[in-house]
């Protein structure tokens, strides 16, 4: 059994914890045999346990602490603590592996509601379990979303070398919000949210870029934003954004405009990786 979890991308700038996308970068967990102890089998780096410590097989035993123990294989292709969903996957590859292994026969409504408990907040979670784009909220320990399809488009990831921990991240976001503010964020993710359903990208990226709930704040931890916002308008992207809590940016953009923008990235000082990535409409799959 294998199986495979898509990197995500939350906030898509006014969406902020709501929001989120899958990508086409994944997470694998591959069951080789039965052991006597927990084995994970990764060339992750040490940092990454590979026993019962890991955050794959808490989660898993956490839903069902009686399963047998196996031999797993785990590769993955998601840059860790760059804002592209990393610990969710993890997450929500523990839910899967429980649900599989102790025959739990869990809902995707179940699925999302265990992972959402455990992550905080449903924004990676949910797309990541659903695949495409996903809007969802987290209210009083209720769990509601909907999924729908993403306009076509290349996604590129611009993904810095260094880390940024979410901690950090949030650390700089106000605890209050002027009433105001708060409605006119709440517009622009609105519209943001109402072009996207309509195929709208020119529109949905122009309110990507018009955030107020947390880039502002944000941005001295990512000066790089504001950098490739600037190449973007010259060479007309639809968009960029903070990926989650950063450092990952990423940008939307028409197909025919997707190498230009990659060398114009290349040429940024910042040492950073470039993908070309695409929507994963498929979410979690088991094989």
């Amino acid at each position: 059994m294998k199986i495979r979890v898509p990197a995500t991308s939350a906030n898509l700038g006014p969406g902020f914890d709501s929001c989120g996308i899958a990508l086409s970068q994944y997470l694998s967990i591959e069951v080789l045999e039965n052991a006597e102890e927990w084995k994970i089998i990764h060339s992750l780096g040490a940092d990454i346990p590979s026993d019962k410590t890991n955050l794959l097989l808490q989660t898993a035993l956490k839903l069902a602490p009686n399963l047998a123990p196996k031999v797993l294989k785990m590769t993955s292709d998601i840059p860790l603590a760059r804002g592209l969903g990393s610990s969710s996957s993890v997450i929500v590859a523990g839910i899967e592996l429980a649900n599989r292994l102790g025959n739990l026969n869990l809902s995707q409504k179940e699925k999302l509601r265990i992972a959402t408990e455990i992550e905080g907040h449903p924004d990676n979670v949910a797309p990541a379990i659903c695949g495409d784009f996903v809007v969802a909220s987290y209210v009083d320990g209720d769990v509601h979303y909907v999924k729908h399809h993403f306009p076509m488009c290349d996604v590129i990831a611009y993904v810095p070398d260094e880390h940024l921990l979410t901690t950090e991240s949030r650390s700089v976001l106000p605890n209050t919000m002027p009433y105001k503010d708060a409605v006119k964020a709440s517009s622009i993710a609105n519209v943001m949210i109402a072009a996207i359903l309509n195929g709208n990208l020119p529109l949905a990226g122009l309110m990507m870029e018009e955030d107020r709930w947390h880039e502002a704040y944000r941005r001295k931890l990512v000066p790089h934003l504001d950098q490739i916002r600037e190449l973007g308008q010259k060479i007309g992207i639809y968009g960029a954004f903070l990926s989650g809590a950063g450092p990952t940016v990423l940008i939307l953009t028409p197909e025919e405009n997707t190498s230009q923008m990659v060398k114009a990235l290349e040429k940024m000082p910042k040492s950073a990786t470039i993908n070309v990535l695409s929507i994963d409409q498929e979410g979690t799959q088991v094989f």
